[in-house]
């Protein structure tokens, strides 16, 4: 995410400087958060000593996200309209579900210290989306199954079933044969359907619109008066 143009030299200076200090230790923290919260769900047997030690774990990298923003915030000096020009930064934070994404940023920041792109803005667009929907779906599963196992009535019991759920809920297929019916199971189901629709429309928008300019420029390279067969 680039920073805003309304700040001034001084504060882009300083958001750069504070962006590369931060980029690895949040990256590696969106990491170690990701892994503490799959093991705490999907291991069992975890004995309590451990869990707590990955619980402590989890909101030391939670309190990460939140001293950054902060930081972030302060050195813009743009108070309020910082929040609403880093919607994405915001819902990190308060959300969980969303740290793993941490990992697409990194690999936007990456792009954006090349001089030149190694990818088309389409190409990019439709990896961003795939890696958002990797990680969104694979937290979106943990979550959804530690809220589900064990309710009344509950269809999603295993992690395979809620694994399964996910991808027909992203996807916008929605079987119907494993849903939600914890309140918290179907909160995250309605984030999850909005989610699915954006990276969805996302994707075959910017497919259409390389097969657009596909044809486009194929159309203009034809010599005058030839056919499309090569014929004149």
């Amino acid at each position: 995410m680039n920073v805003p143009s309304s700040q001034s030299p001084s504060a882009e200076s300083r958001m750069w400087r504070w962006r590369q200090r931060t980029e690895i230790p949040l990256f590696l923290a969106s990491g170690v958060f990701l892994g503490c919260y799959a093991v705490r769900i999907l291991d069992d047997d975890l004995p309590q000593g451990w869990q707590d030690a990955l619980l402590l774990v989890t909101y030391a990298t939670w309190a990460l996200f939140v001293v950054d923003y902060a930081v972030r915030w302060r050195i813009s000096g743009q108070g309020l309209s910082f929040v609403r020009g880093h919607l994405m930064d915001a819902l990190v934070v308060l959300l969980p579900l969303l740290r793993p994404l941490r990992f697409v940023q990194l690999y936007e920041s990456v792009q954006h210290r090349q001089r030149q792109a190694r990818l088309s803005l389409y190409a990019r667009v439709i990896a961003y989306a795939g890696m958002s929907a990797v990680l969104l779906g694979f937290a979106g599963a943990l979550t959804v199954y530690a809220e589900e196992r064990g309710a009344p009535g509950a269809t999603i019991k295993t992690f395979g079933d809620s694994v399964w759920w996910t991808c027909s809920t992203l996807t916008t297929v929605g079987y119907g044969d494993v849903t939600p019916v914890t309140f918290k199971g179907r909160a995250v189901a309605v984030f999850m359907m909005a989610g699915g629709l954006a990276l969805l429309g996302a994707v075959t928008g910017s497919f259409s619109s390389w097969l657009i300019q596909t044809f486009t420029l194929d159309q203009d390279e034809r010599p005058p008066g030839s056919s499309p067969g090569g014929r004149t």
